[in-house]
C-alpha cells in the first residue's frame, strides 16, 4: 500500500471536472462508519449553498445515498457534488491520516477541477467558488442542447493546432453554428465542440484544409460548451467576470501553487484569480502543457481527487504506455531513449536535460485515485 505521506513532498494533486457520471465511490465513503460524517457535512454545505443560489431544493446527501446519477439537466447539482466531494476527500486525508495536502508540490484541475484546486489552495471559499458556475449553469445547459463533442487525433505526427483553429474560424464564418477547440489533450489529439452540424462539416473539410491525415470521433453525450467561444453567445465570460468583481476572497496566492490550464503554467498570484477564471470560461484547456510541466518538475506521485477521476489518469496512462512501447522497440533510437530514461530518474540530472526528455519519466510516475486509496485504508 502506497504511503502517501512519504511521497507528499514530491506529489501533485489533480482535481477532476464534469463528466457524464459523477458519483464515483462517494456512496461508499458516505456509508463508511468513520468517513461518513465528514462526507455528509460537506454534501449538506454544498446543498445549502446551491439551493439558496438557485432557489430550489437540492439534497446531495439523498442523491448520493440513493445513487442517483447526475445528467445534463442536473448540471448544477453535478457542479456542487464534484466540488464538495473533492474538498471532503482532502478533509479525510487530514483528519484520519494526518496528511496535509498543502505540503504537496503543486495542484491543478481539468475544467471545473481548476476551481476546486483554488478552493483547496485557500484562494476562495466553497460558497464563493460555487457562485458563478451555479448561476451560469442553466445557460450552459441550454447552449449544450445543439452542441456535439468530437475528439480529433492523428495516428502519426503531431497535429497542426493552428491549422485546426483556422479551419474552425472558416466554418464559423458561414453563420450556421460555432465550432472551437475545447482542450489540447496531447500533441496528436484535441477536443472540439461544435453547434448544429459544424463537427460534421469540419470532418468533411479537414482533408482539404489540413496538412495531414486526421481522424475525428464524435461523442454521443451532450456537454456544456465550456472553454469555447460558444459561451460568448450568452455573454457568459463577461457576466462571470462582473459577478466575480464583488465576490470575497482572491487576495492570496494558492498554497500549494496551482497550475492553470488556461496558461499551462503556475500563473496564479495574490491578485489575478478573477482575471484567470474569466479567461477559464472560454479559453481551451491546456492539459498537455500541465502534463509536461508536471513531469519536468520531477513529480513522482499524482493523486487524483474527486469522484471517479477519469480523463487525466487515462491521459497519463496513455503517455506511459506509449513511452514504454517506444523504449521496448528494437532500434538504435530506443537504445538512446532507454539511456535517457535512466538519466531522467535522477533529479539532479533531469534539471539539465532538455525539457521534453522528462516525458520519459511517465512510466515511473505513480498514480493514486484518492477515493480508492481512502477506502483501502483502515481509518485511524
Amino acid at each position: 500500500m502506497l504511503d502517501l505521506k512519504e511521497h507528499l513532498s514530491n506529489s501533485a494533486f489533480v482535481f477532476r471536472g464534469y463528466n457524464v457520471t459523477n458519483l464515483g465511490r462517494t456512496a461508499e465513503l458516505l456509508a463508511h462508519p468513520a468517513y461518513g460524517p465528514v462526507m455528509e457535512e460537506h454534501l449538506r454545505e454544498a446543498s445549502k449553498i446551491a439551493g439558496d443560489l438557485l432557489s430550489r431544493n437540492i439534497d446531495l446527501v439523498r442523491r448520493v445515498r440513493e445513487k442517483q446519477e447526475t445528467d445534463l439537466e442536473t448540471y448544477a447539482d453535478a457542479i456542487a457534488l464534484i466540488m464538495s466531494v473533492s474538498q471532503a476527500q482532502l478533509k479525510l486525508l487530514d483528519e484520519f491520516f494526518d496528511i496535509e495536502y498543502a505540503r504537496t508540490r503543486m495542484m491543478f484541475g481539468y475544467s471545473l477541477g481548476e476551481i476546486s484546486a483554488l478552493v483547496a489552495g485557500g484562494v476562495m471559499d466553497l460558497a464563493s467558488a460555487l457562485h458563478v458556475p451555479l448561476l451560469m449553469a442553466a445557460d450552459c445547459v441550454d447552449l449544450a442542447r445543439n452542441v456535439t463533442l468530437g475528439v480529433l487525433f492523428s495516428r502519426g505526427p503531431a497535429l497542426d493546432a493552428n491549422a485546426v483553429y483556422k479551419l474552425c474560424l472558416r466554418i464559423n464564418t458561414a453563420g450556421k453554428g460555432v465550432i472551437g477547440i475545447s482542450a489540447y489533450l496531447s500533441p496528436n489529439s484535441l477536443l472540439l465542440m461544435g453547434q448544429q452540424d459544424t463537427i460534421d462539416r469540419f470532418a468533411d473539410l479537414m482533408r482539404e484544409w489540413l496538412p495531414q491525415r486526421l481522424f475525428l470521433r464524435k461523442n454521443d453525450s451532450r456537454w456544456p460548451p465550456m472553454h469555447t467561444p460558444i459561451t460568448w453567445q450568452r455573454n457568459i465570460p463577461n457576466r462571470s467576470a462582473v459577478m466575480m468583481q464583488t465576490l470575497p476572497g482572491g487576495f492570496r496566492g494558492p498554497t500549494p501553487a496551482v497550475l492553470s490550464l488556461v496558461t499551462g503554467k503556475l500563473s496564479y498570484n495574490d491578485y489575478n484569480a478573477r482575471e484567470m477564471l474569466a479567461r477559464w470560461v472560454d479559453h481551451p484547456q491546456r492539459l498537455w502543457d500541465a502534463i509536461t510541466e508536471t513531469l519536468s518538475m520531477g513529480i513522482d506521485t499524482i493523486v487524483h481527487v474527486g469522484p471517479e477521476p477519469n480523463l487525466v489518469p487515462a491521459t497519463f496512462k496513455r503517455l506511459a504506455d506509449n513511452v514504454e512501447t517506444q523504449l521496448g522497440a528494437k532500434s538504435w533510437e530506443s537504445v538512446g531513449l532507454r539511456a535517457v530514461s535512466r538519466a531522467v530518474r535522477r533529479p539532479w540530472l533531469a534539471k539539465i536535460l532538455p525539457t521534453r526528455s522528462s516525458l520519459l519519466r511517465a512510466p515511473f510516475v505513480r498514480q493514486v485515485n484518492l477515493e480508492d486509496w481512502l477506502l483501502e485504508q483502515e481509518a485511524q
